[in-house]
């Protein structure tokens, strides 16, 4: 039960399954996301993104996961480019410069990881 003791953090209830795609819904024209977890050591948090969306290179401070859930997404990371599909995880590393596109709608999973 979401609020009780050690669940800080926690934006979901613990032991239950859930549908991850279908927590998010993808809208036209955006990038949407929900913070599932967010705690000091990483975050978790589903994103669906509108076909012709995406985020600008960026680099972060440590590793992320990632895993599409549907759709495709072309990942560059470090000016090599990736196309990931439903199923498929891409770890984009620490202090890499790193973007994504839709080219049509998807839907990820990312997994960010604070600590070494």
């Amino acid at each position: 039960m979401e609020g009780s003791s050690g669940d800080e953090g926690r934006k979901v209830d613990a032991a239950v399954a859930l549908d991850l795609a279908g927590m998010i819904a993808v809208q036209e024209g955006s990038v949407v996301s929900r913070t599932l977890v967010d705690r000091d050591v990483g975050t978790i948090t589903v994103f669906a993104f509108g076909a012709g969306q995406g985020l600008s290179e960026h680099t972060a401070p440590f590793d992320a996961y990632v895993q599409i859930l549907d759709g495709l997404a072309h990942v560059m990371i470090d000016g090599e480019a990736h196309h990931v599909k439903a199923g498929e995880f891409i770890i984009m590393p620490a202090n890499v410069p790193h973007s994504l596109h839709a080219p049509e709608p998807f839907k990820m999973l990312l997994v960010m990881i604070r600590s070494r």
